[in-house]
């Protein structure tokens, strides 16, 4: 059995941040990733572009996600991997694990969690399955970066699933792409494809609910990009209901593949290039936490004393059982910060969450799941637990102060 400082479960860009501030923090870390690559929602659901991170303060624009995403960020740019938010998949790939190789992270793909081994309060490894059947891996502190809070789960903390009261989640969606498409003439014909997909909607011609079709330019000639399959009523906890899950996205992939060819210009030569590896999550579990953040926290602009990173994307709420996107968009100049202690869990000692599992509510989630705050989220995580292992303490007792000028130092956004 392999022993560590930190654990990192999960290699998306919480998990990423999070392992990159622990080992610059001073630990020894692992990231354990059940795919082949780091990037998790990115990478693996086609997740792109990065959605609206900054604002306007004092009249300039400020960066509100800043820190080892905007590291990351820059280095994409660098590379010639971005077109505005845009980004490629295969050089994130490539960014993310050559920032993990210099900081002196392991890594091991292909390996499932499916147990936490507890000693009293303290997790004292995790049992995860790789090819060759059962691997333990044990550290002095983890770090719960799997989206679906699955180690809180594991590890018997109090968890939330979706919404209050139905526990019904945000849909999910599979991601696809269109190869050889003439992007400008089918960009100057979507008003006459939403008024098509209006009827045909209303008609109840289309099995996919959604009310119009998301669709954004890549850094790829020719290339189009869409998000806008919406499956409704399915547990992402549940393994039969994401099966079905993905054999009823595929259906929808197709079914506005052919209905956009009918529709649309700019479609004639084109061609289905790609869907994600695995259907897109934006809800599942969250924890109960030290905090619960809420919507109303959110409204507010709240700043907390132990805020570890900001927020100002709008509170994005795709319809749960159909048809229909709310939005409620912050003024300009108005952000709110996410405590600390929303990212302790309930229960264990040792361990931190990172991500869009954090303790907060449906409203709240709504807002902060994009990847551009996940990711400063991870580096608040990592750069805590490297204190607490400094220190050898509880997560509770990391000082936020301290915590708070760390994070400064490094260049994060806190307020």
């Amino acid at each position: 059995m392999k022993k560590y400082d930190v654990a990192v479960i999960g290699g998306g860009f919480a998990g990423v941040a999070a392992a990159i501030a622990a080992a610059r923090g001073g630990a020894k870390v692992i990231i354990i990733e059940k795919s082949n690559a780091l990037g998790g929602a990115a990478t693996n659901c086609l997740v792109n572009p990065f959605m609206p991170y900054k604002t306007k303060i004092n009249g300039e624009n400020v960066a509100l996600s800043a820190g080892i995403f905007k590291e990351l960020h820059e280095k994409l740019e660098k590379r010639g991997a971005m077109r505005g938010e845009s980004f490629l998949e295969e050089e994130l790939k490539y960014v993310m694990s050559e920032t993990v190789a210099q900081a002196g992270i392991a890594i091991l793909y292909h390996a499932y969690i499916f147990k936490a081994n507890k000693n009293g309060d303290r997790i004292s490894s995790v049992s995860v399955a790789t090819k060759r059947g059962e691997m333990e891996i044990e550290a002095d502190y983890f770090i719960d970066a799997t989206g679906d809070a699955q180690l809180a789960f594991l590890s018997g903390c109090p968890t939330i699933l979706g919404r209050e009261p139905d526990n019904l989640c945000q849909p999910m969606t599979l991601c696809f792409r269109v190869g050889n498409a003439d992007v400008e003439k089918f960009y100057a014909s979507k008003p006459k494809l939403a008024e098509a997909h209006k009827k045909a909607l209303e008609a109840g011609e289309l099995i996919n609910p959604r009310e119009n079709v998301l669709v954004f330019k890549t850094p790829i000639h020719n290339v189009l990009h869409f998000n806008t399959t919406r499956v409704v009523k399915k547990d992402p906890t549940n393994p039969e209901d994401v099966t079905e899950a993905e054999l009823l996205a595929h259906r929808q992939v197709y079914e506005i593949y052919d209905f956009m060819k009918k529709h649309a210009d700019g479609l004639e030569g084109s061609f289905l290039m790609m869907t994600a590896a695995e259907i897109g999550v934006r809800e599942s579990r969250m924890i109960v936490g030290e905090y619960v953040l809420t919507e109303a926290d959110c409204r507010a602009f709240t700043k907390f004393e132990d805020g570890i990173a900001a927020c100002n994307y709008d509170i994005d709420i795709h319809n749960p059982e159909g048809s229909g996107t709310s939005h409620y968009y912050f003024p300009e100049g108005e952000f709110y910060t996410i405590p600390y202690r929303s990212l302790i869990p309930k229960g264990v000692s040792n361990m931190l969450v990172a991500g869009r599992c954090i303790s907060s509510d449906h409203g709240a989630q709504a807002s902060y799941r994009i990847m551009p705050t996940v990711c400063c989220i991870g580096e608040a995580a990592g750069s805590a637990i490297a204190m607490a292992f400094k220190n050898g303490t509880d997560v509770r007792a990391v000082n936020t102060n301290e915590l708070r000028e760390t994070l400064k130092a490094n260049g994060a956004f806190i307020d």
